[in-house]
């Protein structure tokens, strides 16, 4: 019988089980960032253009793309107030502890970065938790509060963006980067390491403004609302009214946000429609998001394998997510096979589904007598200026 209660390992199934779920998602959005130049330039695939192709394109964005860094983000809140229980528990000192696991969630994410994946979230996530550090002591409602209020300045910039775009004025990084330089970065990346990292620091420089005025606040926002139901523990015991409620609201006023989201980024319609419809994402994708995650929370119950299949990876998402940037590269980078703009979206989706299913196997097994995935362990080393224990405890 599954449960959402703590585990001997002293976690949340359900938390884990969300988690693995999240990973899931992003790897299927991803993998299309790793698979061409062309899509990190804000443009489709040239060499794949029929209605199958553009049907896959559509539905990842429709109901995939900013949905699953959100979940993740707001599983990275709610962790936060398990981590703060923990620490009281055990009469430790919070501050030192989540600072040093920050700092290396920094280190990895810009290792990551610069040798795998420039669209890292690690780093991210290790800004932001200085955020969420100077806050824990917040109460839900204004977590909720701070929340709603950030993204609802962001969607408001971008209508306000969309206003000076209507009158002619260029918006700065708006719109798609351009066919030369998606041509240049597929060249690069299917040379030798020394160019696909000079891609990747070229990349860089280009969405370091999108991460702090865009994803950065996203973010925050997410884990400041996994913050406030941490603090009132809703995964424990999920009320069935709320995830019913979460659900009609997802699954309506969420999905016809995210059509027009779509509509803007794949119609060719230009700017000023590509704006609103990221205002039209940054208000509609969270909705969407939770009904997803309200909705496994209430098949968990019933599907208990399909739990357990998710938690296992959960359990290892650092090591996963890590690990999901380094096959890709093997596979579309010149780390590799090189076939950058050689894969149809389809085929990018079926092998993100592979690799997934192979990586909740290894992750399963690798938890049969271990404690933590081996990122996982390395991060709780620094953490907690230790080395833990590998092995799982004879009970």
């Amino acid at each position: 019988m599954w449960t959402s209660a703590r585990t001997p390992g002293d976690r949340i199934a359900s938390v884990d089980a969300l988690r693995g779920f999240a990973l899931l998602g992003i790897l299927v959005v991803n993998i299309a960032f790793f698979g061409s130049g062309y899509r990190m330039a804000g443009l489709p695939e040239p060499g794949f253009d029929s209605a199958l192709d553009w049907g896959v394109r559509w539905f990842v964005t429709m109901f995939m793309e900013n949905k699953f860094y959100l979940l993740f983000s707001f599983l990275f809140g709610y962790s936060l107030t398990l981590q703060l229980d923990s620490a009281a528990r055990r009469g430790a000192a919070f501050s030192p502890m989540f600072l040093r696991r920050l700092a290396g969630l920094f280190l990895l994410g810009l290792a990551h970065a610069v040798l795998l994946f420039p669209g890292d979230i690690l780093v991210t996530y290790a800004l932001v938790g200085l955020v969420l550090l100077a806050l824990r002591r917040i109460t839900p409602r204004k977590a909720v509060i701070l929340a709603v209020a950030l993204t609802s300045l962001l969607a408001a910039g971008f209508v306000l963006a969309a206003l000076v775009a209507a009158l002619g004025f260029h918006v700065p990084g708006v719109g798609a980067s351009g066919v030369a330089e998606a041509l240049r970065a597929d060249v690069l990346l299917r040379d030798g390491p020394g160019k696909i990292i000079s891609e990747h620091l070229h990349e860089l420089s280009m969405i370091v403004v999108l991460r702090v005025l865009f994803q950065g606040p996203a973010v925050l926002a997410a884990c400041l609302v996994g913050l406030a139901l941490g603090k009132r523990g809703a995964l424990r015991e999920p009320n069935p009214r709320t995830l019913r409620t979460l659900q009609w609201l997802g699954f309506t006023v969420g999905i016809a946000g995210q059509a027009f989201h779509s509509y803007s980024a794949w119609s060719g319609s230009g700017d000023v429609l590509r704006l609103l419809g990221q205002a039209v994402d940054l208000v509609t994708a969270p909705l969407l998001a939770a009904a997803y995650a309200a909705t496994l929370l209430r098949l968990l119950p019933h599907l208990p394998g399909v739990g357990r299949l998710l938690a296992a990876p959960g359990r290892m998402a650092l090591s996963n997510y890590l690990g999901q940037s380094l096959i890709c590269s093997l596979i579309f980078t010149g780390y590799g096979l090189a076939l950058v703009d050689k894969v149809s979206p389809l085929v990018e989706v079926l092998i993100a589904v592979a690799v997934f299913a192979l990586q909740a196997a290894l992750s399963h097994w690798w938890l049969r007598g271990r404690r933590y995935g081996p990122v996982e362990w390395l991060l709780r080393a620094l953490t907690y200026w230790r080395f833990p224990s590998k092995r799982v405890q004879p009970t």
